[in-house]
């Protein structure tokens, strides 16, 4: 019975860590780190692992706990885009999210400079800080896109700063077209879920706007990274392309009523897939931009 149990929560922990999106955390680290540093080595090594695995069972593991309420009122959650965790699996679940994490953040703070320190205490502050009660970031509308942005782009500021990268204008230009695009992806993400958390009362960016305005805010965020890419130089401005098919995938829903906004979840699910895709472009881009360096 308990190894019944042990697999149970094993397999509970892994759904809730989301491993669909595990690239979308590891690949800017180890993106951000081999381009800076120009080598393979341990902290590459960790850090990929770190996040990987723990530290999207951190993000979303608490998440699930401490969104279980309005989850149960959401149809779309209890698979890939989201586990329901029952109460038996919360302090398993929170025990986990803290110990997996806890020797990968120390060797890490211990192989980097009081900087890239700063840099991942603040981005697992917005992990916590974007669930747990008191601070709830992702009820406070628009704090809640910045924070989940923050959430993928603190990777790749992480893996350059621990990698000692010289800052150019055209790689803060990447970094907040990077912000811009995860702004916009977790604003239309919200919209999907306007009728569980109005009926949760759980406050978003959707919940405030309203379906039609949010998608047209994704929209511009989407356009206004597009345009960040430009400023890069070549080939990082060919990177502005990569735009569309977001903006091609959401442009559908601009007029979306808030009574219809679940149907927004069919361009939720290309999004998943379409970050693949956009993966492989990106990874082209960036060796071609190494071979040309």
């Amino acid at each position: 019975m308990t190894e019944l149990r042990t697999r149970a929560v094993a397999a509970n922990l892994l759904l809730s860590s989301r491993p669909v999106s595990w690239v979308n955390t590891a690949y800017p680290f180890a993106a951000a780190y081999l381009l800076a540093a120009g080598t393979v080595d341990l902290p590459l090594v960790v850090g990929t692992l770190f996040f990987l695995v723990p530290y999207n069972l951190a993000m979303y593991g608490i998440n699930d706990v401490f969104d279980y309420e309005s989850d149960m009122l959401n149809p779309r959650k209890g698979g890939v885009e989201g586990a329901v965790l029952e109460r038996p699996l919360h302090r398993a679940t929170l025990a986990a999210a803290v110990l997996l994490p806890l020797p990968f953040v120390l060797y890490l703070l211990a192989a980097g400079s009081w900087a890239s320190g700063l840099v991942l205490v603040l981005s697992l502050f917005a992990v916590a800080a974007y669930s747990v009660p008191g601070l709830r970031f992702k009820e406070r509308p628009f704090l809640d896109s910045a924070t989940s942005s923050f959430h993928f782009v603190s990777p790749a500021l992480f893996g350059l700063v621990l990698a000692g990268a010289d800052f150019t204008a055209g790689l803060w230009a990447v970094l907040a077209a990077f912000f811009l695009w995860g702004v916009a992806s977790q604003a239309f993400g919200a919209v999907q879920d306007i009728g569980a958390d109005r009926q949760a009362g759980v406050g978003s960016v959707a919940t405030v706007l309203g379906a039609a305005a949010t998608v047209r805010f994704a929209l511009a965020a989407y356009a206004a990274a597009g345009l960040l890419m430009l400023l890069t130089g070549f080939p990082g401005a060919l990177a502005a392309l990569l735009a569309v098919p977001y903006l091609a995938n959401i442009w559908p829903f601009r007029r979306l009523a808030d009574a219809d906004a679940a149907r927004s979840n069919a361009g939720w699910k290309r999004f998943l897939w379409l970050n693949y895709a956009t993966g492989f472009l990106v990874t082209l881009l960036l060796i071609w931009y190494a071979a040309a360096g």
